[in-house]
């Protein structure tokens, strides 16, 4: 049932925050901030994809040590076995964290109450948290990302939302005519709104004012991609992996008629990133 874990020190673990941590928001923090100093984060992996922070994502965002359980596996446990099981894993638990409106177990049986007959096991439930009047869930991150509300989720996800991805070989268009790109695979990530983006492109250890583009090239050869302008650089990318941070939506993509049209509009998208805050980059 534990699929993997970033440490096989689980016999040191005595607390643990439960849940699926996708995007590690404001409303997780509040519960990782109930821990002791021996804290984990036990995440109940449901495979989604794509993702916030997909698969060991999460544990970039976080101090604590992550436990990967298999939901599948897990899914049809009666809720008493559930709770032999944790036992099990964490022989010095002392203190279990979860959410408002955890569940767990066959038919989402056990709750709380359930939880709190652990012996010498304290419960904490963490209640509803909202930021700016908006309840904060990972569902609503992802609504917003998908229709280009990049501040509103940055708002609830406490932090940039970004996505990491492996340096692939674009249609050679962008550095002849056009304007030089990094080409992304981004994986599992979830993607924000098809368009034009302001952002901060992370390349090893350093960080670039950038302009990004997400969706199908529909002025070229229709393909969708992922690609990234570097403002005011002229770089030899030898990095393998490239880290995007969306910052501001720009614009929906669009066709253009001719490469000479998409040329001038990537000019002044250009110009409008230049004139973003992105202060000590």
């Amino acid at each position: 049932m534990l699929k993997f874990s970033t440490t096989s020190e689980n016999d040191k673990i005595t607390s643990i925050a439960i849940g699926g941590f996708d995007g590690l928001h404001t409303a997780h923090r509040k519960l990782l901030a109930e821990l002791d100093e021996n804290g984990a984060l036990l995440v109940v992996d449901k495979g989604f994809s794509p993702a916030l922070t997909p698969g060991l994502e999460r544990c970039r965002h976080v101090e604590q040590p992550c436990f990967f359980l298999d939901f599948a596996a897990i899914r049809g446990m009666e809720a008493a076995d559930f709770l032999h099981y944790l036992r099990r894993l964490f022989p010095r638990l002392r203190k279990i964290v979860v959410g408002y409106d955890f569940r767990f177990g066959k038919e989402r049986a056990g709750d709380p109450a359930l939880l709190r007959r652990m012996e010498d096991v304290t419960v904490t439930v963490v209640e509803e948290y909202a930021v700016d009047g908006v309840s904060v869930h990972a569902d609503k991150i992802r609504r917003l990302l998908k229709v280009g509300k990049i501040k509103e989720a940055n708002r609830l996800l406490g932090r940039e939302y970004a996505v990491r991805g492996t340096l692939v070989r674009g249609q050679g268009l962008g550095g002849k005519a056009l304007y030089p790109t990094c080409n992304l695979e981004t994986g599992d990530f979830l993607l924000p709104r098809e368009g034009v983006y302001v952002t901060r492109t992370v390349i090893g250890e350093k960080r670039y004012p950038s302009v990004t583009f997400i969706g199908k090239r529909l002025s070229a050869d229709n393909q969708f991609s992922v690609e990234t302008h570097i403002l005011d650089e002229n770089l030899d990318v030898n990095e393998k992996e490239l880290e995007v941070v969306f910052l501001e939506y720009l614009r929906p993509n669009r066709k253009f008629e001719a490469l000479h049209e998409l040329k001038k509009q990537i000019s002044q998208d250009i110009e409008k990133a230049k004139h973003y805050g992105f202060g000590d980059i």
